[in-house]
């Protein structure tokens, strides 16, 4: 059940009956039997990656793998049964939940102890939430899928709603991230890093950070980083903005993909920044909305005006193409002349000839086919489609998407922003309540329900967690939480 806040939350509740016939339903793999006709669980050779359609420089992330199984049993901050507790333990583990709802937090939570995945595909009922407060990533080799970071503005804190820096191996899948008093996600100066299918909507404008409005997407970067797949919208800037830690050198050899993401609705900037760093920007599909200025737009490339620093005067290197602007067919077929050339700030005075041609390649930076790409309109479909937290899709997720395909919003600000641009979580609703539902009968409890081990010809009295009866590359309870969106994840890349 919904809770009603505001029109702007009943019109997503309306949403989300009238489109409950396009929204798509996913089933569970409950097995057919083994089709050997023996009483043996049968092993399929696999690639080891991080979970069946990774992809990106991350796809290698083997977080928990080999580990022990932690339920999550309860919502509370902290103490036996938490998020926090099991966050907090050390040593390769895989996070699964036995129950739904919003987690409200009352301190940061902090990744500090690596080799961890989070299987938020596993509650059972309408998903998790986290509230109030923002996570960072502080460790190495992370797997985190199908959660909700809506931070929100109740505590008075800064933050972003997800974020991380200075690390290597992690993956952030389907998740949908909103309402940040800084940027919504921002991971840059990681190495091998991958965020993917992610739905990141509404950083709150004119609320409590201290510099002032401060409505902003994300901060992108990295070495060997891949940002695909994603939407933003109703973010006034930083969509995203592009950097590594201040004029520092780390910028000269890092790597950037972007590539079939979405962007709607942005307001005083979309792309901007990349300060010396070493950029694709590939088949994106940029959709101007009510707050935006200037909809011909695609990327504002920067250089580092501080002298002293490492990266001092010095531009980047840039490919850009395929990307699609709606309502500009020359930008579209001209990326370049009508996207980003026109876009160079003021202050850099005439860009000369040798230096545009210097930032502009030919040949995309290597990705060795990594991510699977669409055309730009065939990727505005299909992240519309399937994007965020989408095994339950709540009616805040189910609201962003409507507006992006019809080019509206619904969200008035409370504090001067206008136009789906919003200054505090309550002018679009607040927080969907999310239904709970039994977690599934697990005898043995190693993270697999009784029912799914009997039809894989598994033992539900017997601990398989960390055998590999089913696959050559990830444990037995690694294909289990894989098979609850298998569905949704092959649908998503035909």
């Amino acid at each position: 059940m919904i809770q009603i806040f505001n029109g702007a939350l009943l019109a997503a509740t309306l949403i989300v009956l009238s489109c409950a016939k396009k929204t798509p339903s996913y089933s569970i793999d409950t097995g057919g039997g083994d089709p050997t006709g023996t009483d043996k669980p049968v092993q399929v050779k696999e690639e080891p990656l991080a979970f069946p359609g990774a992809e990106g420089f991350g796809r290698d992330a083997t977080g928990g793998r080999g580990g022990r199984v932690i339920p999550v049993t309860n919502l509370q901050d902290a103490g036996a049964g938490s998020l926090r507790e099991a966050i907090g333990q050390s040593g390769p583990r895989i996070i699964v939940f036995s129950v739904s709802g919003t987690i409200e937090l009352k301190s940061r939570l902090s990744i500090k102890n690596g080799d961890v995945t989070i299987a938020g595909q596993t509650a059972p009922g309408d998903g998790i939430c986290l509230r109030n407060h923002d996570m960072m990533v502080d460790a190495d080799n992370v797997i985190i899928r199908f959660l909700r970071f809506r931070m929100g503005d109740t505590e008075q804190v800064e933050g972003d709603a997800l974020g991380g820096r200075f690390h290597k191996n992690i993956i952030v899948d389907h998740c949908s991230m909103s309402w940040s008093t800084d940027e919504c996600v921002s991971f840059y100066a990681n190495e091998n890093f991958t965020l993917q299918w992610c739905l990141i909507a509404e950083s709150l404008r004119n609320s409590v950070h201290g510099k002032g409005a401060h409505g902003y997407g994300g901060i992108w970067g990295g070495k060997k980083a891949s940002f695909h797949h994603n939407l933003l919208a109703h973010h006034d800037s930083r969509n995203p903005r592009l950097g590594e830690e201040a004029g520092k050198a780390f910028a000269l050899t890092d790597l950037v993909d972007l590539r079939n993401n979405v962007l709607y609705n942005w307001g005083q900037n979309s792309t901007y920044g990349g300060e010396a760093m070493n950029v694709n920007i590939v088949n994106c599909y940029y959709k101007g909305g009510p707050a935006t200025g200037k909809s011909e737009r695609i990327f504002s490339i920067d250089k580092n005006k501080v002298a002293g620093t490492e990266v001092y005067d010095t531009w980047g290197k840039f490919y850009i193409d395929g990307n699609f602007v709606a309502g500009s067919t020359r930008a579209t077929q001209d990326n370049w002349t009508y996207g980003v050339f026109n876009q160079f700030h003021n202050s850099y005075g005439t860009v000369s000839e040798s230096d545009k041609a210097a930032m502009r390649l030919s040949q995309p930076h290597p990705i060795n086919n990594n991510v699977t790409t669409y055309t730009a309109e065939k990727a505005y479909e299909q992240v519309l489609g399937y994007v965020g937290a989408s095994l339950k899709r709540d009616a805040q997720d189910t609201r962003i998407i409507h507006e992006v395909r019809t080019g509206t919003s619904s969200a008035v600000g409370s504090n001067g922003s206008i136009n789906g641009i919003i200054d505090t979580q309550a002018d679009a609703g607040g927080w969907p309540v999310l239904a709970s539902a039994a977690a599934p009968k697990d005898t043995d409890g190693d993270g697999i329900p009784d029912n799914w081990e009997t039809a894989h010809k598994l033992d539900p009295a017997v601990s398989n967690a960390g055998k590999k009866s089913l696959s050559t590359a990830y444990d037995d309870v690694e294909v289990y939480i894989n098979s609850l969106v298998k569905e949704l994840t092959e649908d998503q890349r035909k």
